[in-house]
């Protein structure tokens, strides 16, 4: 019997240490994946693929900066010497301009004749830029192509607009989606950590056992309750609660989303952090009151600094609620791609702007590999705040036992 018995440990324990090490290879895999797809977005052209810009022989500009090819297809750069050419306005040619300058028929029944006659058009207009399908670019082409660059990390990291559909020339600027996550997520957790701890304290040390008895499952069951349940309450109540509090035109703001967001964190971070200060031996406070402290001076300088991993541990649980929930924060923080310079602008989260846009990104495409990149920050920047946890607790720890 005690061979069989051994054998059947031995077994499970085989079984626990497969399980265990296939999780980690597919947490692995999945990461790897992440930036792989991700690494794609610095190869890829400025310009959107299969296009390119075109420029009368003349022009100086040899090259243009994302930015600069949007202000010009917007109309906000008029003159190219506001981008280093001569003192020319800008004329701005797509394809299907092509019928203001040339009749139809000289373009033959099955545009044959398009190729040259884009050429032709090119060459005529000193001002021009043409935004034109390579396909229909001859050898002989008469225009000055501008060399396609490729994305830089510069232009994505520290760009600040996210206009991934604009032609020709797409826009992913991250600093305002990062920005309006880092915003939205701390202020949730300023608003959550300190109500989240002294509940957790209640529940531990101060409620008796029938309140704590119906406190800790309804507690646990705001846990349950589905994300875009929160996000209709955030939209109801909260949104014009704010928006009539502060008289702003919408509701929809940083702030909504970091109350919302606080609100779903409070169960995580109540629970971890209670269960951490009820973990406190009880020879500890006994010994705290038996020296003549009172309740509360045994719960701030003996039970909290015992707990004070379990309550960082709750922390970062909070956080990484916080930083990666989707709908509820789709929902009522206005999903505005810019800087926010307060609580009561509208901003935007990395995990909104990938649940709203991945379904409509082409498979593969530079908007697709972006949105990769995006969900590659997500768990850098997670990852950062947890190892900065871990770091601060065992510095902590450290200066506890000198």
């Amino acid at each position: 019997m005690r061979g069989l018995r051994r054998y059947f440990e031995k077994l499970i324990e085989g079984c626990l240490l497969i399980s265990g090490s296939l999780t980690s290879i597919a947490i692995l895999l999945i990461v790897l994946f992440l930036f792989r797809e991700s690494m794609g977005l610095f190869k890829s052209p400025v310009v959107e693929e299969g296009y390119i810009l075109a420029l009368h022989p003349s022009n100086l500009v040899d090259k243009l900066a994302p930015g600069e090819i949007k202000d010009i297809f917007d109309a906000k750069i008029t003159s190219w010497s506001e981008v280093g050419g001569k003192a020319e306005d800008i004329v701005v040619f797509r394809l299907g301009d092509i019928t203001q300058y040339v009749s139809e028929e000289s373009l033959g029944e099955n545009m044959e004749y398009l190729p040259s006659a884009l050429s032709r058009v090119v060459d005529s207009i000193p001002g021009i830029i043409a935004f034109l399908p390579e396909q229909y670019i001859e050898a002989d082409f008469a225009g000055k192509i501008i060399k396609k660059e490729k994305i830089h990390p510069k232009d994505f990291f520290g760009g600040k607009e996210w206009y991934p559909t604009a032609q020709p020339a797409p826009q992913f600027g991250i600093l305002p989606l990062i920005l309006g996550t880092l915003w939205v997520s701390l202020a949730a957790i300023l608003f959550s950590l300190p109500f989240g701890i002294a509940v957790a304290i209640y529940l531990a040390e101060i409620a008796s056992l029938r309140m704590r008895n119906i406190l800790k499952p309804i507690i646990e069951l705001l846990a349950g309750i589905p994300s875009v349940v929160f996000g209709f309450f955030g939209l109801v109540v909260l949104v014009p609660f704010i928006q009539k509090t502060f008289n702003l035109p919408v509701g929809e703001s940083g702030l909504a989303g970091a109350l919302i967001l606080a609100i779903m964190a409070l169960p995580t971070i109540i629970t971890v952090a209670e269960d951490a200060l009820r973990s406190t031996p009880r020879a500890m406070k006994e010994a705290s009151l038996a020296l003549g402290a009172t309740h509360w001076q045994t719960v701030y300088r003996v039970i909290i600094p015992y707990s004070l991993s379990g309550i960082m541990a709750a922390a970062v649980l909070g956080i990484g609620r916080a930083i990666g929930e989707t709908m509820a924060v789709l929902m009522v923080t206005g999903n505005a791609a810019v800087i926010p310079h307060s609580l009561l602008n509208p901003v935007r989260t990395i995990p909104a702007t990938i649940a709203a846009e991945l379904g409509e990104a082409p498979n593969g495409g530079t908007h697709y590999q972006a949105l990769f990149a995006l969900g590659a920050i997500l768990f850098l920047i997670t990852l950062i705040i947890s190892i900065s946890v871990e770091f601060i607790l065992s510095k902590q720890h450290k200066n506890s036992t000198l």
